[in-house]
């Protein structure tokens, strides 16, 4: 497979700013290193068995049997000020609406009196759980992709979390799973990951453009096409999803990611 060496590069981008659209530049299946060390992978195109957990997964969650967090963005409240009589539903079909499910281990929260980690509420829905099965699956198979491509990085992974509750695990090199639809996340970085951990992050796209994953300090921007996979330490470099822009009605991006969170160590 193809080697990327990430270079570092001078940039003014601002934890909190939002992305601009940007073309991808990094489309094509690669290994990644920085500094001489491999430290994640992108695949244009997921293996079969993952593209058909990945199709499940994501028809489940667009179906009424998951419960899911809704927040509209800005550009539906802006078509109801600018089109006064316009109802919030007529609003979403030229807008944008911004769904996520967390799985898995939810860690304490106190500021929103949430003394103790929990696991996702979502889990006690019993009719979600096509959903949680083919996320958990999905969890295990990219797993196995990480130990074919990346060896020392899945050994790593396991010691990482060696420490935590088997209760606290999704699958053996994550804690927790968030799907967010149409969400375009500003530049952030991940901090309440495990350090020297990666992340997951599964595209599931239809009639939309934008959407992808840009990381400045390498200028790099990843593609994230339908069935796309990125396996990246979302703790070590500021980043953001760019615009996402339907093309047809009904349009979507939607992400699956699986990450390892640092709270639980503690737990």
């Amino acid at each position: 497979m193809k080697r990327i060496d990430l270079v570092k590069v001078e940039h003014s981008r601002k934890i909190g700013k939002v992305c601009e659209y940007i073309e991808p530049n990094l489309t094509e299946d690669c290994i990644l290193y920085a500094d001489g060390e491999a430290i994640g992978f992108y695949l244009n195109k997921m293996p079969e068995k993952m593209c058909k957990l990945a199709n499940l997964a994501n028809a489940e969650f667009n179906s009424k049997r998951v419960p899911k967090t809704k927040l509209d963005r800005s550009d539906v409240l802006k078509a109801q000020i600018d089109n006064p009589g316009m109802t919030r539903a007529e609003a979403r079909k030229v807008g944008t609406s911004q769904l996520s499910v967390i799985l898995g281990s939810v860690p304490p929260k106190p500021q929103f009196m949430r003394y103790y980690g929990t696991i996702s509420s979502v889990h006690s829905v019993q009719s979600a759980n096509v959903f949680i099965k083919a996320m958990l699956l999905l969890a295990k198979e990219s797993e196995k992709l990480i130990q074919e491509l990346l060896p020392e990085q899945y050994d790593k992974q396991l010691k990482l979390l060696q420490e935590l509750d088997s209760k606290w695990r999704f699958g053996n090199l994550f804690t927790s799973s968030i799907s967010n639809y149409n969400i375009s996340a500003p530049f952030h970085r991940d901090t309440g990951n495990i350090e020297g951990a990666v992340n997951v992050i599964i595209c599931k796209k239809n009639n939309s453009k934008g959407g992808d994953l840009h990381v400045p300090d390498y200028g790099a921007t990843f593609g994230q096409q339908d069935n796309s996979i990125l396996v990246y330490p979302a703790w070590k470099n500021v980043h953001a999803v760019t615009p996402i822009k339907p093309t047809h009605e009904g349009g979507y991006r939607n992400s699956l990611i699986f990450y390892p969170l640092k709270a639980f160590k503690k737990l």
